[in-house]
């Protein structure tokens, strides 16, 4: 199939890349995350180069059979490396099929987005810098979210969307991107608690374990009120949103990776720790167990923080006042309310 469009036909293309570009996202954050959870953040010594060979020349045989913190470092190197490969596949192919001009800019927006991505993770290695490697475990996230946005966009479902009347759809997108915004606030504090610093004192570890369960627990609220919201637009628009029902149970598969979390790394609570039962289950620092629990925890962070976004994009795209639709004579992106000149049919 050819990869250009014309005026009767949309070209698969862009679509099916931006959900390359999702797909392959999401490894290269668990990878990441078991680099963090087995310390092995500085396996490999040197940045760009893998001592001293370039990335894809490095020898496969020392990568594949040597230690399992340079195997984790350099696959998640490798798996960095194909995202980029895949940003840029997905540039050209927007430029040369996608007929919206604010698509193809938003995939030239992803692709600088993964070469700072890239670059953070370069100078976090070359200057062991703790800080970095906050920034960058906050940023990775933000970049999945935008590339499940990419691949939502670009989708025939969205293309073909029309919005529905709803007098409520003012609050569903309030409820929805309130909802957005807390699932990003609550990773960067749990990548607080992630990269902890040395010198980091017991009464400020304790401070942000405290505003990451308040903020687990508005997470979970707001989750709660826009399944509720969700389910009042289906009753009233037959739109059904099942996006925000995939978040709220996210967010209790999280809940119970972060207590599951708890007590493998900390050893809390005590009374459970000290059981018979658990006795035969002793955590071991870096062990499988405690490393898959806690990278599991992460990477379902990331993938709340797409969710979120993604219903609060499906929020704009599926529904809006009367008012707002006499205002558009066509559909378009955040249903053509906000911005018509964004809309799926401008070309």
């Amino acid at each position: 199939m050819s990869l250009s469009s014309s005026h009767n036909s949309i070209s698969p293309w862009p679509h099916r890349l931006a959900l390359a570009v999702a797909c392959a996202t999401f490894p290269l954050i668990f990878v990441g995350g078991l680099v963090t959870s087995y310390d092995a953040g500085m396996a490999v010594p040197d940045w760009p180069t893998t001592y001293g060979y370039n990335l894809f020349l490095y020898p496969w045989e020392t990568w594949v059979f040597g230690p399992w913190d340079l195997f984790i470092e350099h696959g998640h190197r490798l798996l960095g490396a194909a995202v980029g490969l895949l940003s840029i596949a997905l540039v050209v192919v927007a430029w040369r099929c996608e007929n919206r001009c604010w698509f193809r800019w938003l995939c030239v927006v992803a692709l600088v987005a993964v070469c700072i991505q890239g670059l953070l993770g370069g100078l976090r290695v070359n200057l062991d810098e703790i800080q970095l490697a906050k920034i960058h475990g906050c940023f990775g996230p933000a970049f999945f979210a935008l590339a499940a946005a990419l691949a939502a966009m670009s989708s025939p479902r969205w293309r073909e969307a029309v919005p529905a009347e709803y007098a409520a759809a003012p609050k569903l997108r309030r409820v929805a991107t309130s909802t957005a915004a807390l699932a990003y606030l609550q990773l960067v504090i749990g990548a607080h608690l992630r990269h902890i610093p040395p010198n980091m004192s017991g009464a400020a570890f304790r401070a942000v374990l405290f505003f990451h369960l308040i903020f687990a627990a508005a997470l979970l609220g707001h989750a709660v009120a826009l399944g509720w919201q969700a389910r009042s637009a289906a009753k009233s628009t037959g739109k059904h949103l099942r996006t925000p029902l995939v978040l709220l149970a996210l967010i209790l598969v999280q809940i119970a990776l972060g207590g599951a979390t708890w007590v493998v790394k900390y050893g809390w609570p005590a009374w459970f720790v000290d059981t018979p039962i658990s006795a035969s289950y002793t955590i071991q620092e870096r062990s499988f167990l405690q490393a898959t629990v806690t990278t599991a925890h992460v990477a379902t962070g990331s993938l709340i923080v797409a969710m979120s976004v993604l219903a609060a994009l499906w929020s704009y795209r599926h529904v809006a006042t009367k008012a707002a639709l006499a205002r558009t004579a066509a559909p378009g992106l955040l249903a053509g309310v906000m911005f018509p000149a964004l809309s799926g049919g401008v070309r």
